[in-house]
């Protein structure tokens, strides 16, 4: 709990991926991929439940094995590539007996984010009183500097930015969301059925524990960060 309100961490694991096939139980560090972010959400202060919504038994094997609660399938028509995430976060709290103040949604794509980071979404959600947070990170390089092609192959800025190009230092930063850490008051997201609300507040993590795993590459990359770090995504929150 976090200042008396409840929270449940939803983990979102189907089993069909075309990018990346069995994803979630292929192995990162030791572990299946889905592990770190039970082990991450079971590492968070503020967690009172850790929900894994799978339509997949291997999963849900894994899952269990690594300390998540599976108390259900979800239905294939909520597994699809056309199914919506939100759909498969309502189908979890409405086929759970308790209520929460707070949903937190961790996709096991993200395996590098730590307790801490789902810790510091809840605390900024709660202390400025907003309806959600969504975790970002810096853009490696600004839409101020992608071209368009026209017709004749000429190149010209997407996106026109005083100075030009050439401007770099004066660009304004930019940020993309990392996939890592949503968290929303869950009469809110119910209302808006989105994590992007006015007043959405950015939690801004690092480059290293912002990889989202739909390629083998960003799996090799993972797994590269994983070995150049001395501990656990999931053993930070002290």
């Amino acid at each position: 709990m976090i200042n008396g309100k409840s929270v449940i961490a939803i983990i979102v694991a189907r089993g069909g991926s075309k990018g990346l096939p069995r994803k979630n139980v292929l192995d990162l560090g030791g572990k299946p991929l889905i592990a770190w972010s039970i082990l991450a959400a079971n590492a968070s202060r503020f967690a009172d439940s850790v929900v894994v919504s799978t339509d997949d038994d291997e999963i849900a094997a894994v899952a269990t094995e690594f300390g998540g609660n599976v108390p259900f399938r979800r239905p294939p028509e909520l597994a699809t590539d056309e199914a919506s995430v939100y759909d498969a976060i309502f189908h979890a709290l409405d086929h759970i007996p308790e209520s929460y103040d707070y949903v937190v949604l961790l996709q096991a794509t993200s395996p590098l984010r730590r307790g801490e980071d789902i810790d510091a979404g809840l605390s900024l959600c709660d202390a400025k009183n907003v309806p959600s947070v969504v975790s970002v990170a810096e853009s490696a390089k600004s839409p101020y500097w992608h071209l368009k092609i026209d017709e004749n192959g000429y190149i010209s800025p997407l996106f026109p930015a005083e100075g030009g190009l050439g401007q770099r230092q004066k660009l304004p930063t930019s940020y993309l969301p990392n996939g890592a850490v949503f968290v929303a008051r869950t009469d809110a997201l119910r209302n808006a059925k989105s994590f992007y609300m006015d007043k959405t507040v950015a939690y801004v993590m690092p480059a290293e524990r912002s990889v989202d795993i739909d390629t083998a590459l960003d799996l090799q990359f993972a797994r590269f960060l994983m070995a150049e770090r001395n501990d656990g995504p999931a053993t930070m929150n002290e």
